[in-house]
């Protein structure tokens, strides 16, 4: 069943109320946190949740973790190749659950590599909002092995293990306002 107030047509993703998110373990003690700074999203809202279908696009580019010299590693050869791969990409191949819990599968597009995924997402509801757009929230996390994505740069460290850990938590808040 579709979410209370979730009208069925088209909301386009608001990137400047939305944020996709990434957690990664760093030398085995610390977490490092970033985000893409440029990522589009449209959700098509069916009459049913077999109907709806949702897509995006994050520019391997916009990764920004706050630190220049990293940012331009991951964006190079090492990890994202940003020039050679320009786009990560979601596409939904199924969602279900009801009320405020889903479950939404789809394939996730790294680096020219393919796997499907399945993302945890907590629907936080519509609003209209003071110049009269009607919003809708949700919020949503995954965890991948960035290695079956093909990122598998590495460098051990002297005390044993490795400076980038394997699991990458991603986070998504999202708002879309209906077209």
């Amino acid at each position: 069943m579709i979410p209370t107030g979730l009208n069925a047509g088209t909301w386009n993703l608001d990137a400047s109320h939305s944020e996709v998110g990434f957690t990664v373990r760093h030398a085995g003690i610390s977490k490092v946190r970033g985000n893409f700074d440029k990522v589009s999203a449209v959700l098509e809202v069916g009459e049913s949740l077999a109907g709806s279908k949702i897509s995006a696009t994050i520019d391997s580019s916009s990764f920004n973790s706050n630190d220049a010299n990293r940012d331009a590693h991951v964006k190079g050869p090492d990890f994202f190749d940003a020039e050679q791969f320009p786009e990560l990409t979601f596409t939904a191949t199924n969602v279900e659950g009801s009320g405020e819990s889903y479950k939404l599968t789809g394939d996730l597009t790294i680096k020219g590599t393919t796997r499907p995924v399945t993302l945890d997402v907590e629907f936080n509801g519509v609003a209209v909002d003071p110049f009269g757009a009607t919003r809708a929230g949700f919020s949503a996390t995954t965890s991948i092995s960035r290695k079956e994505f093909g990122l598998t740069w590495n460098a051990a460290l002297e005390t044993g293990g490795v400076l980038v850990g394997d699991k990458v938590t991603i986070n998504v808040d999202a708002a879309f306002v209906a077209a």
